[in-house]
């Protein structure tokens, strides 16, 4: 082969492909941020709940005093948030790598994952550095925040008690859980306590509303409060939901619509099963429960929207509304351990419709 005709099918081998330039100059497509990493805060100033604990972080911020913290509290109400926005006012992001050690320790809970990792990072001694934006000296420490502490085994919580106990002059501990009551007391003794309480409406509401003129969705306040109702208190939740709203970006966000992504109980669906309940026969509630659960509905947002309609309920008496709430606890705890839907659907709607029609 000549080198004119390797020239040739060297050109022609590239000549449907984009050249290097071409491919620089290419738009870049924007990364998809989940919006609760996107608009969590950054900073303790930031954070717009908890006042309690944000008065104790700024005063750490001025002080470098940072004790052994537990935080406890429901899901989705900024205990990890809270802590990581605090050691990055403390240690200043350029630092983070280097002196924040965070781990999940319902995925690594185990006593190896604590001698090892925990317990290597805890005997490491930090050099004396400056902040990169204050110049303010450096605490003479590093911290360790394991999130979903409750989920530690005991023996791994007995280990992590030690070195708490040996590294304390070089290390400290921030453990987050939801139940404090799984945290063994030598720990819990060696910690400073927060509770965090669930948010108020008004405070997630305020985060939303904040997320939707960034966002230029089309929803309104009513709605809005909807996804609050349905989140209980669980901002990141709250804030799922409202990502979720994006896809209909550029068009009203109706009551259907945000039914359907908080996968609630329409509400056609559900005034159709108060109608059965009220005046439908025992048949009606057996059929309805039937196709309750082929609907593919949650059981659990029913039980939460029959304990709203009950205690809403002006033609419900009190002696009624009792016994349908014990009804609902009982229920909400079965299936907690993993009861069967439908025995739990037909179990609740007939004994809703017995108290309607034999107490009333």
């Amino acid at each position: 082969m000549s080198s004119a005709q390797s020239t040739l099918n060297f050109n022609s081998f590239f000549k449907g492909g984009k050249s290097m330039a071409q491919s620089q100059n290419a738009p870049q497509r924007e990364i998809a941020i989940p919006w609760i990493e996107k608009y969590r805060p950054k900073t303790v100033g930031e954070i717009t709940s908890q006042d309690e604990i944000v008065l104790f972080f700024k005063e750490v911020l001025v002080t470098g005093d940072l004790p052994n913290l537990m935080l406890y509290g429901p899901p989705g109400t900024g205990k990890t948030s809270s802590i990581i926005a605090m050691a990055r006012d403390l240690f200043g992001s350029d630092q983070m790598h280097s002196r924040v050690l965070e781990l999940n320790a319902s995925d690594e809970r185990g006593i190896q994952v604590i001698r090892e990792k925990v317990k290597t990072f805890a005997q490491l001694t930090v050099s004396e550095t400056s902040h990169m934006v204050t110049g303010k000296k450096l605490p003479p420490y590093k911290l360790i925040v394991l999130d979903e502490a409750d989920n530690m085994t005991s023996s791994a919580q007995a280990a992590l008690r030690r070195i708490m106990e040996s590294s304390l002059s070089t290390t400290r501990f921030c453990l987050i859980c939801n139940y404090i009551t799984k945290i063994i007391d030598p720990i819990v003794s060696r910690c400073t306590s927060f509770y965090f309480k669930p948010l108020k409406v008004s405070e997630c509401l305020g985060r939303l509303k904040y997320i939707q003129e960034k966002e230029d969705l089309d929803i309104s306040e009513q709605n809005l409060e909807f996804l609050v109702r349905f989140s209980d208190g669980d901002l990141r939740r709250a804030i799922m939901y409202l990502q979720s709203c994006r896809y209909f970006k550029g068009e009203a966000i109706t009551m259907d619509i945000l039914s359907e992504i908080c996968g609630v109980v329409p509400n056609s669906y559900f005034n159709k099963i108060i109608e059965t309940l009220q005046n439908g026969s025992f048949a009606d509630v057996c059929k309805l429960s039937q196709d309750f659960v082929a609907s593919g509905y949650s059981i659990t947002k029913l039980v939460n929207q029959i304990l709203d309609f009950t205690l809403m309920s002006a033609t419900i008496t009190d002696v009624q509304k009792s016994d349908i709430l014990l009804k609902l606890s009982n229920v909400d705890r079965i299936l907690s351990d993993g009861a069967d839907e439908f025995l739990q659907v037909i179990s609740t709607l007939s004994h809703i419709f017995e108290v309607i029609h034999t107490q009333g």
